[in-house]
């Protein structure tokens, strides 16, 4: 049986060796997270942020993807916080990539993966200042949190959900064979006109090819052909005619004397609308001539004038267009005249009667 003095010693050396792992494994970790050693040189930087939901203590600060120090520290600055970014972020930082990490480097919050941790990533993609010292703010670029994208995209989703639903129950309605979408998926009736139109189809087509019917005789006839080729060579020859000059058309495109005469026609208008311009002649005095102009809108006035006295049946011309007194008292004279010549052809002797008086 072990003395007391033996226990006691074992225990020791338990306890020794576990405070030594526990320090070797405590050294290891600190000099696999990449924060420069144990010896390296660290800095102060400060960011603010308006929101620091999810940041922690600890938490990795990382420049470009690459762990350069950890989070030591978050509060709410008192003379900040009725202002947008009252959440100071202080971090320590190795200044091993000093020359990458600068006074005008941007930091935001960012996620390991969908569901990882939050961590502060340091951006110098664009940076250019001079390079970050101990106690420097840095600028702050907040990004869209993850529960802000999904209330913005829930809208979407409603609807997406709504179209879902919707297209559901329209493939079910087809697929109940209602409708004219399930109709057209499930009843035989289509099919069987489609297979009979198709058949019909293949008859037409045997005889054209036996060369039945008008089609028939135009695609397998030789005389459709012929008289296409004899057409050609009339067309040919009709053409060739009007480039030789020949006939009315012919003449009209190639003799220059149908140019020279319109040229000419066209000259000698341009000379009687240049004297109509200069008031030359009739129509140049009519054209620019005040006083005919004057005398015309008179004479317009004056013959406007007498259609309205003709109209009201003013004057003699007047009366004798409204008035029927003239109408009445010549139809009654016609009446007259036709009963006297009616009564001298039924009595001449009446009316024609001579006395001879001899002195």
């Amino acid at each position: 049986m072990p003395s007391q003095k033996q226990i006691k010693w074992s225990q020791l050396r338990v306890g020794l060796t576990v405070v030594f792992a526990s320090l070797t494994l405590a050294l290891l970790l600190f000099l696999m997270s990449g924060t420069g050693g144990l010896f390296a040189h660290r800095i102060t930087v400060v960011s603010f942020f308006d929101n620091a939901g999810g940041l922690r203590v600890g938490a990795p600060v990382r420049l470009n993807g690459v762990d350069i120090g950890n989070v030591v520290g978050m509060r709410i600055v008192p003379e900040k916080d009725k202002q947008l970014t009252p959440v100071e972020v202080i971090m320590k930082v190795s200044t091993k990539y000093g020359f990458n990490l600068r006074r005008d480097s941007v930091t935001s919050l960012d996620t390991a993966g969908v569901l990882g941790e939050i961590y502060l990533d340091i951006d110098s993609s664009q940076a250019v200042g001079p390079p970050a010292q101990d106690g420097d703010v840095l600028p702050t670029h907040v990004h869209p949190d993850f529960n802000e994208v999904v209330r913005s995209s829930q809208s979407t989703l409603q609807n997406m959900d709504a179209l879902l639903k919707r297209a559901d129950r329209i493939l079910a309605f087809a697929e109940s064979g209602k409708g004219s979408l399930g109709k057209l998926i499930y009843d035989p009736t289509l099919y069987d006109r489609f297979s009979q139109t198709v058949t019909e189809f293949n008859g037409i087509v045997d005889q054209i090819a036996k060369g039945k019917g008008s089609l028939g005789q135009l695609i397998n006839s030789n005389d459709a052909y012929d008289k296409f080729v004899a057409t050609l060579d009339r067309l040919n020859s009709v053409v060739d005619d009007l480039q030789a000059g020949k006939g009315t058309a012919g003449k009209f495109l190639k003799d220059p004397s149908l140019y020279n005469n319109a040229n000419d026609t066209v000259a000698n208008l341009k000379k009687v609308s240049e004297d109509i311009n200069a008031g030359k002649g009739t129509l140049g005095k009519l054209a620019k001539d005040d006083e005919l102009a004057k005398k015309l809108d008179t004479t317009m006035t004056k013959l406007a004038a007498l259609t309205s006295d003709l109209e009201a049946g003013q004057g003699t011309v007047g009366k004798l267009f409204k008035d029927d007194t003239l109408y009445n008292n010549a139809n009654q004279m016609l009446v007259h005249t036709g009963d006297l010549v009616k009564a001298i052809r039924e009595n001449p002797k009446k009316y024609l009667s001579i006395k001879l008086h001899v002195f």
